[in-house]
């Protein structure tokens, strides 16, 4: 099994001061090359890749993460620890636009040595802000370029980020890992390409499943509590409404609660969606007054501290999740 390190909390700049070059040196081993008894360094900036890059190095590398297990990791702040770590890392694997904080460290010290897992997919343009134009945060499921297309997503830039949940995305996201772990550390080459091969199956399996699962369905509509699911919409022909857009700290204004209500009961939706990690109160407030009830759909943006799920396991649960909703057969 892969080794997979405790994540690498950010800590207020105040005390990496006081703890100065000791503490740096004291817990240098965590992420950074050399550090793992031979084994390649890798470090991850959130869950989804994070499980990835330990799936795929195996017994081979060891793995730390930037976002702390439990923890909502679209504001992400390094502290200068983590950022040097992400330098002397033999390897960092992340998704741009979704860490601005990991973009800058990425682009200043891993240079030529880290993969932007959406750079070997295509993308979808980032969704508008509920509220904005004429969808008000519906998603449809059409498929795009990523490049330069659909409405700027504030501060996750032109393309939705959230790529890990179409699976099918993810098993070509785990064979240009593997390719590139192995072009980093030829001597354990074979094994990096033998298990993201093994990996990448798995996925497209979970992709089957979830085409067998959403093939007929009496409802296209799903209701979450922020703009995540835009590739899983997109994957299987169904529809997104958000009530936040890619960011979920966002609060929509009581103008745009009242238009919600009036697109769930429009949509005949019998369900809003609500995560693990963002507070239901929202979505909660929505379904009592659209009159329909709430389950949990993961974004698959971490894992609690101490579950036993991983991002297969998740996945399934939501498909198990989505199917009754939906009303498919």
């Amino acid at each position: 099994m892969f080794t997979f390190r405790s994540p690498l909390r950010a800590l207020p700049i105040t005390a990496l001061a006081v703890a100065g070059l000791a503490g740096l040196t004291a817990c240098g081993g965590e992420a950074g090359a050399g550090g793992g008894g031979g084994k390649s360094e890798i470090v991850a900036s959130f869950y989804p890749v994070g499980w990835l890059a330990g799936k795929i190095g195996g017994p081979d590398a060891t793995v730390a993460t930037l976002t702390s297990p439990g923890t909502e990791p679209h504001d992400l702040e390094l502290s200068p620890r983590q950022i040097a770590d992400v330098g002397k890392a033999d390897y960092t694997v992340y998704v741009k636009g979704l860490q601005p904080a990991v973009d800058d460290a990425v682009a200043k010290h891993a240079k030529g040595k880290a993969l932007d897992a959406a750079s070997v997919v295509k993308q979808l343009p980032a969704p508008a802000e509920p509220g904005e134009g004429e969808e008000h945060g519906h998603e449809h499921g059409h498929e795009h370029e990523g490049e330069g297309e659909g409405e700027a997503g504030h501060d996750h830039g032109p393309t939705d980020p959230h790529i890990w949940l179409d699976p099918s995305r993810m098993a070509t996201i785990a064979t240009a890992l593997g390719d590139r772990l192995a072009a980093a550390d030829s001597a354990h080459a074979a094994g990096y390409k033998s298990r993201a091969a093994a990996l990448a199956g798995e996925l497209n399996r979970l992709d089957q499943e979830f085409k067998d699962g959403l093939k007929t369905c009496e409802r296209k509509t799903i209701v979450t509590a922020h703009a995540a699911f835009g590739y899983l919409t997109d994957r299987y022909g169904l529809q997104q409404i958000s009530i936040a857009g890619v960011d979920p700290g966002t609060e929509p204004s009581p103008k745009r609660l009242a238009d919600l209500t009036h697109e769930v009961r429009e949509s005949k939706a019998t369900t809003i969606f609500t995560e693990t990690l963002v507070s239901p109160k929202v979505a909660e407030t929505l379904a009592r007054s659209a009159g329909v009830r709430t389950a949990v759909l993961d974004p698959v943006e971490g894992i609690k501290e101490g579950s036993s799920d991983d991002y297969l396991s998740v996945m399934r649960k939501n498909l198990q999740t989505l199917k009754p909703a939906l009303g498919c057969t």
